[in-house]
Formats: C-alpha cells, structure tokens, sequence
C-alpha cells in the first residue's frame, strides 16, 4: 500500500502544479493549445507515470525521474546574454537557416532569414498559434498520441512554446533549417517544449535539431514534435542530442504521411544520462516512404531507449529501419521496435533491423524487434545482433601495425558508419562522421557537463 502512496504522489504533484498554473500556461497561447489542455491532463492522471509494467516502457523506469523536484519557466524568462559567447553548437558552420530555443521558450533575439521564399514560416510556436489560428486547428495536437502515452499528455497539459515551420506548396528550402535547443539554468530544471512542422503538396524541407546543456543542472526536457507532410512532400528530421549525465531527455515525434511523401528521420544521440526517444510515422495513404535510423553511442551509466512505431495503414508502402548502438563501461540501451501492417496494407514492404556492440562486459542492452502483419500479400523482415568487437578483425589490424586504441576506434567507426551514411543532406553527414570519430577517440567528452565545445574554461557553463 505504501508504494501505491508514493506513486499516488508524483502524479499529484504534477496535477497540483497544473491547477496552480494554468493562468501562466496560457498567457502566452490561443485558445487552439489552452483548449487541450484540461483533456490531456486528465489522460494523464489516468495513466500515470510509466514503469517497467508498462509495456512500452518496459525497459526503462521513469519514475524516478518525475520524482525529482525541478523548476519551470512558466513566465518566460529574458536570457540576456549573447548566445555566441556562451555557446558553440557542435553542428556549427553549416549553411543553415539557424534558430534557437531556451529552456523550451522561442529564443526572442532570433534572426530569421528574410530571403526564405514567400509564404515560409519559421517562428515561435506561442506566437504563430495566434497568427495562423487555422492552421493550428486544423494541425495542432492532430496526430500526438495523448490517449496512449502519459509523458505525451503531460506535454500538452504543461507546452507553451517551441518552433513552428510551415512550408508551402511547392516550396523547396534546400538548405536545413537548424534549431538549437538549450537548457540551460541556476537551477534544476524540467521543460516540455511543442513543436509543429507542416510541409505541404510537393514542398520540401530539411530540419536539423540539435539539443544541449550548458550548466551542470539537472534537467528534464521532455518535448513532442508533431509533423505533417502533404502528398508529394519530401521531409528530413535529424536529432542531434548531447547532454551532460545529469540530463533526461524524452523526444516524442509524431509523423502523418499523406500519397507519394518520403520522410527521413535520424535521432543520433552522442551524451546523455538518459535518453527514450519515441518516433511514430502514419502511412494515411498509398505510396509513402519512410527512413528511420538512429545511432546512439553511450558510456558510464547512461541510458539510451530508442521506440518507434511504424503504421502501414495503406497499400503500395515503404519503410527501411536501422537503429544501431555502442556501449561501453556499464551503459544500458534498449530497442523496442513495432511494424504493424494492417489489413487493407497490401504490397507492403517493410525491413527492420536493430544491430548492437558491447565493448565491456558490465554494458548492456535490451532489444525487441517486432512485426504485427494483417495483410498477406507483403515483403517484411526484423531481427537482431548484439555483439562484441570481432577479434580476427582487430588482430588483422594489430598484425598491419595499427596500435590497439586507433585499431579499436576504427572497428567502433566502421561499425557506426552504416547508420551515418544513411543521413540524405551531405554537409550534416559529414559534421556527424567528424563528431561520431570524435567520440570514439574521447575528444568530445571533456568531462561530464563539458561537451558543448570541448574548452574546459568557456563561459557560460562549468565543469563538474
């Protein structure tokens, strides 16, 4: 009984807070994201929190998480300071549209580009949900999976801000559109920022969302990201996440494809102290093709929970799916994958495949491939590997005169590199080869919190 108390009470905790603030919640927003909130809220008291019980959640406890005491930034603060002295993005001198985020909140020095083609749309989602009021009715929280996951509803009872894009008809941005995300505070700290992209008929757009920490608090960040591509739309999404090891990160994407579309997404995560990222993509119509990858390289006690859940619902589909993983010391992963084709889903094509290196005997990883088929006229494959370092590999390098450490870090490269390669756009694939080798060789990692720039005595942050 006593354990039912305590889990009683994180949960009030959350509801409590939401009573207090819903005034501050939705002094920034229109009525289209307020009016979600009391339904959300109530789906997830009903819930609760996920535990190892919850199927979904099965290898990773967020209990314990929740139940840390953090503040929030209900009343959007000013960060005054100048983020180029503060902060050096690892992604950094790409030919990119690049805007920021603090603690969630659309960072209000942004400089959008004025030479982005008519009718383009990069903003803070506050503020576009009040100018472009139809088009958050007719997107917003439209494809969210509230009823189904607690951590998703909890988002949109407590979201304020994020970024919104909107492409146009026919418009192709051909370089990415990059969004920074920081946490950064003087104190413990949770936030759930909301983002929403629609790209429409025969439009195309490339976005490269890189999140960080820059003081060694301890931080929740907890976002769901809603996309909608329109019928012969081409859209790319790649995460790039680096936090220290007092970090949670929970990423929840949502996809809804419409006729001939092709989406990409790419969740790379390079430092964390835990990490579940959640990725969704509804094939709604005929000829969709979706990518998904992933690539995580963890240390110490960090976590990785990759989750995804690809929904055939129409004939004549495509999905490719490639989740790959490193660990080392007493690191912990986990894959839990679901293809689910479903009646009316002929001529399906579906392939998954989830590949793991342990290079310690104390990492561990949990892997879960899965096919749910209701249709009989399909091609579909998953599986498995969870492996160590091949030793006739390393010998045959030792043999060549390669040292132990180089010979090593170039299997773990070698390793890595199916699931690099799969980025599309040629100038953040080659940042990514030059970050993940950086990794490998222990130069990105200067010490637990320090991983935004790799100087030990840049302002802005501390070193733990």
């Amino acid at each position: 009984m006593s354990m039912v108390s305590t889990d009683l009470k994180i949960e009030q905790k959350y509801t409590s807070l939401f009573a207090e603030q819903k005034g501050k919640l939705n002094l920034w927003v229109s009525d289209v994201i307020s009016s979600q909130r009391e339904k959300a809220i109530q789906s997830f008291e009903a819930m609760g929190i996920p535990n190892k019980r919850v199927e979904n959640y099965k290898y990773t406890n967020m209990r314990p998480v929740f139940e840390e005491d953090y503040g929030y930034d209900f009343e959007h603060a000013i960060f005054n300071q100048d983020l180029s002295e503060v902060f050096n993005c690892n992604v950094h001198d790409l030919e990119a549209t690049t805007i920021y985020l603090i603690n969630g909140w659309y960072y209000r020095k942004n400089q959008v580009p004025s030479h982005l083609p008519q009718g383009v749309i990069i903003g803070s989602l506050a503020e576009c949900s009040k100018s472009h009021t139809e088009l958050f009715k007719t997107h917003y929280n439209q494809y969210a999976k509230n009823e189904e996951d607690s951590l998703v509803a909890l988002n949109t009872a407590f979201a304020q801000d994020g970024f919104f894009i909107y492409i146009p008809k026919g418009v192709i941005i051909e370089q990415p559109i990059q969004i920074v995300n920081i946490m950064d505070g003087k104190e413990d700290l949770m936030a759930f920022p909301r983002n929403l992209v629609v790209i429409e008929e025969n439009a195309q757009a490339k976005i490269l969302l890189c999140e960080h920490t820059i003081t060694d608090k301890k931080y929740l960040l907890s976002g769901v990201t809603e996309a909608y591509v329109a019928e012969n739309a081409v859209f790319d999404m790649y995460n790039i996440q680096n936090q220290h090891n007092l970090s949670t990160n929970i990423s929840s994407l949502f996809v809804s494809q419409k006729a001939h579309s092709s989406v990409l997404t790419h969740h790379l995560t390079l430092h964390t102290g835990i990490t579940r990222n959640n990725i969704h993509i509804h094939m709604d119509d005929e000829h969709c093709e979706a990518y998904v990858y992933g690539l995580f390289i963890s240390d110490k006690n960090q976590h990785v929970d990759n989750f995804s859940f690809i929904d055939h619902a129409q004939p004549n589909c495509y999905s490719e799916e490639l989740f790959k993983g490193v660990l080392d010391d007493s690191a912990t992963g986990a894959f839990a994958g679901k293809i689910m084709v479903r009646p009316d889903a002929q001529k399906t094509n579906a392939f998954q495949r989830n590949d793991n290196l342990l290079l310690s005997d104390t990492a561990k990883m949990n892997t879960k491939p899965m096919l749910e088929i209701y249709a009989d006229d399909v091609k579909c494959s998953h599986g498995a590997t969870v492996g160590q370092l091949d030793n006739k590999a390393m010998f045959y390098l030792r043999s060549r005169g390669i040292g132990q450490d180089e010979a090593r870090m170039l299997l773990m490269y070698a390793f890595a590199y199916e699931a690099v390669e799969k980025i599309r756009v040629e100038a953040v694939r080659e940042k990514i080869k030059e970050l993940v080798e950086q990794v490998f060789r222990g130069e990105l990692d200067k010490c637990n919190s320090c991983v935004l720039c790799g100087q030990s005595e840049a302002p802005g942050y501390t070193c733990m």
